[in-house]
C-alpha cells in the first residue's frame, strides 16, 4: 500500500493560518510557526479584552456620574444608593449618556433623589 502524505491538508492548515497573521510583522507574519504563535497570542487577547473592555466601560461611566453628581453636591456612591432607595431603575450608562448630553434632565434627576 503506498504512503500516504498530508501535503495537501497540511498546506490548507498552514495557508489559513497566514491568512490570519495578515498584519503582523516580519517572520510573525511569513512562517508558519511564528505566524502560528503570534495568531494564538492574538486569539487570546482578544478573547480577554472582550470581557476587560466591558469593565473598562463600567468605570468610564460611573467616574462620568460621579463628576456631574459631584457638581450638584453628592458623591456617586451616594446618589446610587438614593436612587436604589427612591427605586429609580436607570443603568449607568443611560446616566452618563443623560449627564453629558442632558444636564438639565440630569440635574432635575439628581433633585428628585434627594428630596
Amino acid at each position: 500500500m503506498p504512503r500516504a502524505n498530508s501535503s495537501v491538508p497540511r498546506h490548507r492548515r498552514h495557508r489559513k493560518i497566514i491568512k490570519l497573521a495578515k498584519g503582523q510583522f516580519g517572520a510573525r507574519r511569513k512562517l508558519f510557526r511564528t505566524a502560528k504563535e503570534a495568531v494564538e497570542r492574538g486569539w487570546l487577547y482578544a478573547y480577554r479584552d472582550r470581557r476587560q473592555k466591558k469593565r473598562d466601560f463600567r468605570r468610564l461611566w460611573i467616574t462620568r456620574i460621579n463628576a456631574a453628581v459631584r457638581q450638584h453636591g453628592l458623591s456617586y456612591s451616594r446618589f446610587i444608593h438614593l436612587l436604589d432607595e427612591k427605586g429609580v431603575a436607570i443603568n449607568r450608562k443611560q446616566l452618563s449618556e443623560m449627564a453629558i448630553h442632558q444636564p438639565e434632565a440630569f440635574a432635575k434627576l439628581v433633585e428628585t433623589v434627594k428630596k
